[in-house]
């Protein structure tokens, strides 16, 4: 790795101080006050770089951006970010015309999903299967199990306490409409393909779940919309995500375009939230992102 000249010039005066502080600390030498402050200059950077650098991805991800918070709004006709509970309740509006579950197809009135208008038959649990759920396509898992707030108590702690994940909870832009029994079968399942044509499990679904090797398949139709939403989520949360699953959501967000459905969806998150996604109203952003 080769360093830009101020930073070089940084890490070299840093250094010095922190070798002033340790003469100080190791030795019989007492420096003066002026020094010992600047020695524990020194040291503070050092912490700063440190925090600096934990925020950044190793591998295949690039650095994570500076998460930007807004104040959340709680009420329908405010425009800015909600939490989960808000976002739920404006949500219809993001979909109005639009009724159709994300990874079958199904068409759906209030909460009630069709079954025949796609074919759907329950694997499992058909209680679940007659409702529409919203769906984080990033699973709150992943927006939150590496986070303090999760491993003191979990997502509901996190939800409380946790600014960052209040957020990113309720970001519209992650937020879909699915059957509820694909939702709980999806759970934090990672994205992945492995078959033009998999052996269907919810009737003529073209979304499987591969349980043994923890993994969900969307269908063709929905692969794109799936690729930009993670991408969006990651990079404007600073999540951490693998080499291989950037290669697969970039090589689907080229393949899958953005269509009249996720133009339609983000100008009215935008009208919504403030904030769309800008791989949908930017869509050659994504040769930045994915380079």
């Amino acid at each position: 790795m080769v360093l830009a000249l101020p930073t070089m010039k940084k890490l070299v005066f840093v250094a010095l101080l922190l070798l002033l502080g340790a003469c100080d600390k190791d030795t019989a030498v007492k420096l003066p006050r002026e020094v010992k402050t600047l020695a524990q200059l020194g040291e503070s950077v050092v912490h700063q770089l440190q925090v600096t650098g934990a925020g950044q991805s190793g591998g295949a991800d690039r650095p994570a951006d500076k998460v930007v918070l807004s104040p959340l709004v709680h009420g329908e006709k405010g425009v800015g970010h909600r939490d989960f509970t808000a976002a739920k309740r404006v949500l219809p509006k993001v979909f109005a015309g639009m009724q159709q579950d994300f990874y079958c197809g199904c068409a759906y009135e209030g909460k009630q999903v069709d079954w025949l208008s796609c074919g759907y038959v329950p694997r499992k649990n058909p209680e679940r299967a007659k409702r529409i759920e919203w769906e984080h396509v990033v699973p709150a898992w992943v927006l939150g199990h590496q986070r303090q707030c999760w491993q003191a108590g979990g997502r509901k702690n996190c939800a409380t306490n946790d600014a960052v994940f209040r957020q990113a909870e309720g970001d519209l832009n992650n937020l879909v409409p699915a059957v509820g029994e694909v939702n709980a079968d999806r759970s934090n399942l990672s994205y992945g393909a492995w078959a033009r044509q998999p052996a269907r499990i919810y009737g003529q679904c073209g979304t499987v779940v591969d349980f043994t090797g923890k993994r969900v398949q969307p269908r063709e139709e929905v692969r794109g919309a799936a690729a930009r939403i993670t991408l969006y989520m990651h990079q404007r949360y600073g999540l951490n995500m693998s080499r291989q699953d950037r290669q697969l959501m970039c090589a689907w967000a080229r393949q899958y375009p953005v269509d009249s459905w996720e133009t339609r969806r983000n100008a009215r998150i935008v009208s919504l939230q403030g904030e769309g996604n800008y791989l949908v109203s930017q869509p050659e952003q994504l040769a930045e992102l994915c380079r």
